[in-house]
Order: structure tokens, then sequence, then C-alpha cells
């Protein structure tokens, strides 16, 4: 019976010892103290001597040191270490099974650097060494000595120790995942600080827009200036420079960060659709109206409103846009009750907003009320020095969107450099994701553009056409003031000395009668062309007195010169047959047939 009762009261103790390195695991991440007062507790109510925690180093390699202690004082723990395999602590880290040395002083194997473990009196001291492990490794080992009396049992110690090791390890993983977590949040904080940081030396930086170039850096201060105030704001430039990026920047920029960002493109909705889109509209405004809507003035409300193509209005429609910003209220379709808003308005246009003023294709004064602040945007070709950015930017997003490792070569990064780009960023990042897509092996050569084959799908748009189709171009200028593209269906003219872009001169033209229809004439170098494909041909000498001025009459001078073949007229007036045509249609002109 007292057997019995006294193996009761020994389970009780190791299932009150548990309980309590459970609790005291749970009240803090904070290892070093933990461990110590686990190992306090441990101690107590086992009756053990000494009990220690032995894990690696913190500066790596196979060195196991003492983490936590007590029986021992900081001269016996700092003189504890040991290698990978070494004595008892070492082979059962390296093992992963425990060790049980009834009596300390007959094991060979029993290493007491500490100086504290060795024999003392006359009563054997017993040494147990469990692993600490998870599921993935060994991250340590627990030791404990007791001196060897009647009632001990080095059995029962054995699994109770296993038992707070594994606890002890699942607290040392915890901690260590924790610390990474915590390392890992620290170094997005560090980021994501610096990303909203200000460049060094002066250069600014916008989020979502790549630009290291003096224009866009110029770009840059003028958001950073416009940004923190309410002014209206006019984005001009080409269709794919980025304009409804940089409307973003500015709003992000604002104090109405925290507000909505509402866009519209002014081109996709007929008059009535805008307006409805708009200004919203009231229950059977309409057919189809079968609730009350809000427009998009009203979401905006507090926020930015980013009106896209503003240009392509009608005029009906430009008078009522013209009273919601002035009068900062208007009237729902349908309805008679004036919403007012507090509304940023962001426009963005690639048309030439003057010239539509003085044709009276556009009202001036809403011409003044969206043209308040106006930001440039510049072409692609302005500033190539942006090109290899962004080409590694969208090579660095295809790569994580397809699982691809694709590098450029630098010959393939000097043909992107050199392209005339007509569509701007668009037109690169259509290029880069085709040829991304297309290409075989992980480097993509120059070869692999489709331009160098001659099957550039953007061609056509390497010719810009002009105001007066027919008018002489500029030598060094091109056509409309833009370069011409080159010989390699893709690239630009080489730079001239001046950093502009030179156009080789035409060399001397046959006369009118030795021009063949179909076979254009070569210039100076034989390769003088206005598109990828296409060649430029000389003007035609020996011409009957001086060109007119006027668009309509010169096509008809030229149609003369050239006995109404269009094919000589275009090749006299320095244009495309195609383009030839166009002008005839446009102006009426009657080919006539001799």
């Amino acid at each position: 019976m007292s057997s019995r009762t006294a193996l009761s009261e020994r389970y009780q103790v190791q299932l009150s010892t548990i309980y309590e390195v459970c609790r005291v695991l749970g009240a803090s991440l904070d290892i070093a103290r933990t461990f110590r007062v686990a190992l306090n507790t441990l101690a107590s109510q086992l009756g053990l001597q000494r009990a220690m925690v032995v894990m690696p180093a913190e500066d790596g390699g196979n060195l196991l040191r003492i983490h936590s202690w007590v029986g021992l004082d900081r001269e016996q723990a700092a003189r504890g270490h040991w290698r990978s395999g070494e004595g008892v602590i070492g082979r059962v880290y390296a093992s992963g099974m425990a060790a049980v040395v009834p009596d300390v002083q007959e094991s060979p194997e029993f290493l007491d650097r500490t100086g504290a473990f060795g024999a003392r009196g006359d009563r054997p001291l017993a040494f147990v060494v469990v692993p600490m492990k998870t599921e993935r490794a060994t991250v340590g080992v627990l030791a404990a000595q007791r001196v060897m009396d009647d009632g001990a049992r080095l059995t029962d110690d054995q699994r109770l120790l296993t038992m707070v090791a594994t606890l002890l390890a699942q607290s040392a993983a915890l901690h260590v995942a924790v610390a990474e977590e915590h390392s890992r949040l620290l170094q997005e904080t560090t980021r994501l600080q610096k990303a909203l940081a200000r460049e060094p030396r002066g250069r600014l930086a916008i989020d979502n827009v790549i630009g290291e170039s003096r224009a866009m850096q110029q770009v840059f201060t003028e958001v950073h200036q416009a940004a923190p105030s309410r002014a209206t704001v006019l984005l001009r430039g080409e269709s794919g420079t980025g304009k409804e990026a940089i409307a973003r920047a500015i709003h992000f920029l604002s104090p109405r960060k925290d507000a909505p960002f509402i866009k519209v493109n002014c081109a996709a909705l007929t008059e009535s659709l805008l307006e409805s889109e708009l200004f919203g509209h009231e229950r059977g405004a309409f057919t189809g109206a079968v609730g009350e809507r809000k427009g998009r003035f009203e979401l905006a409300h507090g926020g930015t409103l980013f009106l896209d193509e503003i240009g392509d209005i009608s005029p009906g429609f430009q008078a009522k846009l013209l009273r919601v910003l002035q009068e900062r209220e208007f009237e729902r379709v349908g309805g008679s009750k004036a919403v007012k808003v507090d509304v940023r308005l962001i426009c963005a246009t690639n048309r030439d907003l003057e010239k539509m003023v003085q044709r009276g294709e556009y009202r001036a004064d809403l011409y003044y009320r969206i043209n308040v602040v106006s930001i440039f945007l510049p072409p692609l070709r302005e500033r190539r020095s942006d090109i290899p950015p962004l080409v590694n930017h969208f090579i660095e997003r295809f790569n994580q969107e397809n699982r691809r490792q694709l590098k450029v070569t630098p010959e393939a990064m000097k043909v992107l450099t050199s392209c005339y780009w007509p569509g701007n960023v668009r037109e690169l990042e259509n290029c880069i994701e085709r040829t991304a897509t297309m290409v075989q092996g992980d480097l993509i050569r120059d070869l692999a553009f489709p331009c160098r084959n001659n099957r550039c799908l953007t061609q056509t748009l390497h010719f810009l056409d002009k105001a007066d189709a027919v008018a002489a171009a500029a030598a060094g200028n091109g056509f409309n003031g833009h370069v011409l593209a080159p010989t390699n269906g893709h690239a630009a003219p080489p730079a001239a000395a001046d950093g502009g872009w030179s156009v080789p001169a035409p060399a001397p033209a046959p006369p009118l009668g030795d021009l063949d229809a179909g076979a254009p004439a070569p210039a100076a170098d034989g390769v003088t062309r206005i598109g990828p494909t296409q060649q430029l041909p000389p003007p035609v000498s020996r011409l009957a007195g001086p060109a007119p001025d006027g668009e309509r009459e010169r096509l008809i001078w030229a149609m003369e010169q050239c006995g109404w073949v269009q094919a000589k007229a275009a090749r006299l007036l320095r244009i495309t047959p195609r383009q030839l045509g166009y002008a005839l249609q446009k102006h009426r002109i009657e080919v006539r047939k001799l």
C-alpha cells in the first residue's frame, strides 16, 4: 500500500512539474528568462542538484554553449562548451538520442568542462541528457544531475526530462520564428521609408513611374510642386507617355490622398452617356433609369476626378462642364436640385488644344479653366536614358508572372534604346512582352525583335502625318518636327553633333522623265527612308516654277508637273503615295486621266 502511495505521489509531482513548466514558457517569448525559471521549477520539484540547457553558439559552427542553468555560477557556465559529437552532451546533440550516466565518475565519456558536475562525497552522481527536438532538427540538449539515493528512478527522470525538453524546443523554435518575422518587418519598413523618401542629391521619384532622365526629373519636380494645392492640372503629352500614372501620383501626393480617385475616359462615351456618367441621373430620367444613380463627380467628392482625353468632348458638353467648374455644382440628368461637390480636377489630352481653340472646335473659356497648371510629359524618344530601366522593369515583371529567368543582352538593349517608339511606353511594353513570350531560351538578343526581320507590327506608326501633308520637309527635322525612322525598320537616325537627330541629305534627283513610277530613286547612301520599310525618294528636278504656298494649290501643281501620275507627284512632294491619296481626297481633287 505504501509503494502504491509513493508511486501516486511521484506521478502527482511529475504532473505538477509539467504544468508549471508549461505555464512559465507560455508567459513570455523571452527564452533567456523563461528557460531560467523553468529550470528552477524543474530542479525544485524533482530535487535535482544542477540542470542546464545547452544550445548552438550564436556565431554558428558546431560549437555548443550553455544557454541557461541552475546550480552553477557564472564562471562555471562560461567554461561549458562542447563541439557536436564531443562528450555526452555533444553525442546526444549530434545523434538526437537521450543518454543516462548512472555514475559520472565511472564514465570515460563524461567531460566535466564546467567543473561543477564531478563526484562529491560518497554517493554517486547521475547525469541525464535528453535532446531538445522539433519536427525539423535538434535545437539543443537538456541536461540534469541528481544524487543517487534509494528512491532515485532514472527512467522516470529521463521520461519527464524528455517531455520538458520538447516544450523547451517548441518555445525556442517559436522565438526564432518571431525574431525572423520581426527582422523581416524591420527590413520592409526600412525599404518603404526609403521608397517614400526623396532620392539623394535632389533627385525625385514617384511610385509606379520610372524616370531618371532630366526631362522626367523636371516632370517630377512639377508634380511635387502642384500636388499640395487644389489647382486644376492639365497633363499634356502623346498617347502612351503615362498621363494616368502621373495623375495618380498627383492625387496620392496631395492632402486628398485618403479620398477617392475617380477616372473617366471622355473619348469612350457619347455625349449623353458622358453626362449621365459624370453627373448621375434621377429615377425615370430616361428609359432604363430604374433608380437614382450618383455620378463620378459625386463619387469623387473630397477627392480627385481624372478626366482623360478631355480634348475629345463635344462642344455641347463643353458648356455643361464649364458650368460645373465655375459654380462647383451641377444637376443630375432629369433632376432640378443643385448638387455641390468639392472635387479637384486633373485633365489629360494628347490634342493640340490651342489649335482647336483657334479653329473654333474648343471653347476658349473652358480651355482657361482646365489649363491652370500644365505639365508636359515628354515622349519616350526624347528621354532615351529611361528606356533601359523601363525594359528591366518590364522584364522583371514578366519573369515574375511567367516564372522565367529572361535577360536582355547589351546588343538587344542598344536596339531598344535606338527605336523611335511612336507609341511611347505603351509600345515599349508591348514589344517587350511580345518578344519575351516568343523568345527561346533565357536571353533576349537583338535578332529576337520582329523589326530586325522587317516584321515590326507598328511600322506604319513610324511616320507621323503633318498638319500640311504636302509641305516641304526641313532638313534635319524630318516631318512635323519628328525624326524619320531609320534603315533598320525600327531605330532612330544617328545623333548629330549638337545632340539632335539628323537625316541624310538626298542625292540630286534624275530628270523627271527618267523616274519610274514604281521604283523609288535612291538617296546618297541608298537607304533614306520615311518608314520602317518604305524608301523616301529624292525630290524631282527641273521643275517649272516654284511651288505655291497653299496645300490644295501645291497638290494641283505637283500633279500637273507629273502628268497626273500620283506616284511621281508623291516623289516630287517627298511624301508617300498613300499620303498623297489622302490629301487628294481631303481637298476633293479629281485625278485627271490623260
